[in-house]
């Protein structure tokens, strides 16, 4: 259906790939893997038509329509949301008027001729297709697309000038997804959709009828979609027939075999040398040498690649705090009519580690600026806690950099005068060795942006941090890092986001807001939240009714039921008893679930 041979892509000195070829069949689920920088958005924008390569060929198909959405950068205006989303059909004028042409040539030609068959059978073929897009179904399809990418009714005639970049992008993949090409090319779609967003989005996947190429850093994501890996790195790719988790697995053996047969060469050549250098000048075994010469020379060498370079840091040991970090008591807070919540009690705890999920808009922003001090409930109280330190890493605070200052400016602005001599140590822990630090801060790509601005918190140490979607143009490795910091980070923390694979091990509380409810807390990480509200909706709609659960065929969700924790079903206990059981239940729910 596509075909890539023998691409190549450089700029400058440096090659991003060569003589790379692969296909793409029908209903394949490809990702690209590979850290930022190796290639992946640059390979996506070739088959998009977005950049001409180098060299090599991109062959498709006749009927193969390639659909690509980019990372960044839509800006859609002068038009209305449903108008922009329904233009996605306008193939089916095309198709109409292709038909009324055909018919008319049809009405011309003998029908005994082998071309009226030929014309016959593509008008039939476009009558199928025109089936497909029956225009009694176009307007259902487009308001079920919008409301399942978070778009409200009231959403529909706003000009779509009107919506933030994020929502932009939101609405570029309403159109793509209705317009269903043969191949569908994403880059990035989970960066700004929330969590319901995203779990419709993956549904909506999961069920597409067309090939599906994508780039995320979303781990859970890849490994339910993708069915083959294709990884990037020091100019080569690699292909690998699994899913992101096979890929890990078995890039780590095919390392291993090559490091051992690196060293077998190593050691053959060794002996041949040896041999060749004993008996050069022996004219008995002169011959032998010789020969052995010329094996040397045409043994291909194995060459280990060096690993590329990771993030490496861990935050600062936290100065003590209190007991109580922050607290809301009887907090309101709204925006003209819109009430985001009324009499809300919260209190954050030291050593707390707190997800926050919910649609956008719900208020999960405004209740980090509350829980922070940064903006006034309009009734009730900010309670901080005692000797409390707050660091904010913002969703925007990488986009808010200064473009004209360099990435050592941008860090020692900020950095206090006991660490302000560590700045560059901690910048050669996010990659910024040599004279990266003296780049300015408008040519880093995305991923460097989210590096400076999370150098500009950790030098500023904090016992509460507050991450609103840290894990942004991170990739995995970069992910892992920041994860593995935050699961040994003795303070607390909270963390707005929707990237399950990251939340899962480090957070133990999940905080979920709705427009129009109060905020409920959930006491485990997002799979056991997402897990319970399929639960409620399940029950909600009647599907488990009373005995019949006894006799029902075991299910996921009703796997799911079975693991609520047993402190919420027992007599009271201490918080910290609560806390131990609620984690071996977590445990023994994960170990039912895995096979499954």
């Amino acid at each position: 259906m596509l075909a890539i041979k023998k691409l190549r892509v450089e700029f400058g000195a440096r090659v991003i790939f060569k003589d790379l070829s692969f296909t793409v069949m029908p209903k394949e689920r490809i990702s690209f893997a590979g850290h930022n920088g190796a290639g992946k958005s640059t390979l996506m924008k070739c088959i998009g038509g977005a950049l001409e390569a180098n060299g090599g060929e991109i062959s498709k198909a006749k009927d193969c329509k390639v659909g690509y959405l980019p990372q960044e950068g839509i800006h859609i205006k002068d038009i209305s949301l449903w108008d922009e989303t329904e233009s996605a059909f306008g193939e089916a004028k095309t198709i109409q008027d292709q038909i009324d042409t055909l018919s008319e040539q049809l009405s011309t030609m003998d029908s005994s001729s082998e071309e009226y068959l030929e014309l016959l059978y593509e008008i039939g073929d476009l009558d199928i297709a025109l089936e497909h897009l029956d225009p009694n179904t176009i307007k259902p399809r487009v308001e079920s697309v919008l409301l399942g990418l978070g778009f409200k009714q009231s959403d529909f005639t706003r000009d779509c000038a009107e919506f933030s970049g994020g929502w932009q992008m939101r609405i570029a993949m309403a159109k793509l997804f209705l317009q269903e090409p043969a191949v569908l090319l994403l880059d990035e779609p989970t960066n700004h959709l929330d969590i319901d967003s995203q779990t419709w989005m993956e549904q909506y996947l999961l069920n597409y009828s067309g090939a599906i190429i994508i780039i995320s850093h979303d781990l859970a994501l890849l490994d339910a979609l993708t069915k083959r890996t294709i990884a990037f790195a020091h100019g080569k790719a690699e292909e690998y027939a699994g899913n992101y988790s096979y890929y890990l697995t078995e890039s780590k053996l095919r390392k291993e075999i090559k490091i051992k047969a690196y060293h077998a060469q190593r050691k053959e050549i060794e002996k041949t040398k040896q041999f060749i250098e004993r008996f050069r000048a022996k004219a008995s075994k002169a011959t032998q040498a010789q020969s052995r010469i010329k094996q040397l020379e045409k043994v291909e060498l194995i060459v280990l690649e060096q690993d590329d370079a990771v993030m490496n840091f861990t935050f600062p040991k936290p100065p003590p705090s209190g007991q109580s970090v922050a607290k809301l008591e009887d907090a309101s807070k709204a925006y003209g009519e819109l009430n985001i919540f009324s009499g809300f009690d919260f209190e954050v705890e030291r050593g707390e580690r707190l997800a926050i999920v919910g649609p956008n808009g719900a208020g999960k922003s405004t209740f980090c600026r509350l829980i922070t001090g940064q903006e006034d409930p309009d009734s009730g109280a900010y309670l901080p806690g005692q000797k409390t330190a707050i660091s904010f890493f913002s969703q925007n605070h990488a986009d808010e950099l200064d473009p004209n200052k360099s990435v050592i400016e941008t860090c020692e602005a900020v950095a206090s005068t006991k660490n302000a001599p560590l700045v560059r140590n901690i910048l050669g822990c996010f990659l910024f060795r040599g004279d990266d630090v003296f780049k300015k801060v408008g040519v880093l790509s995305g991923g460097e942006r989210s590096r400076v601005a999370l150098v500009c918190m950790l030098i500023q140490p904090a016992n509460f941090l507050i991450l609103d979607e840290p894990t942004n143009h991170l990739d995995v490795q970069s992910q892992a890092v920041l994860q593995s910091a935050l699961a040994e980070y003795p303070g607390a923390y909270l963390i707005v986001s929707h990237n399950r694979s990251f939340l899962d091990p480090i957070v133990t509380k999940t905080l979920e807001f709705r427009p129009g409810e109060s905020p409920q807390v959930y006491h485990g990480n997002v799979t056991y939240y997402l897990d319970k509200k399929a639960e409620e909706k399940a029950a909600t709609k009647g599907t488990i009714k009373g005995d019949d659960r006894s006799t029902a065929k075991p299910t996921l969700s009703s796997l799911a039921s079975s693991s609520a924790p047993a402190a919420l079903k027992g007599p009271k206990l201490s918080r910290k008893e609560q806390r131990k059981l609620e984690a071996l239940e977590r445990q023994k729910r994960s170990d039912g679930l895995k096979p499954v």
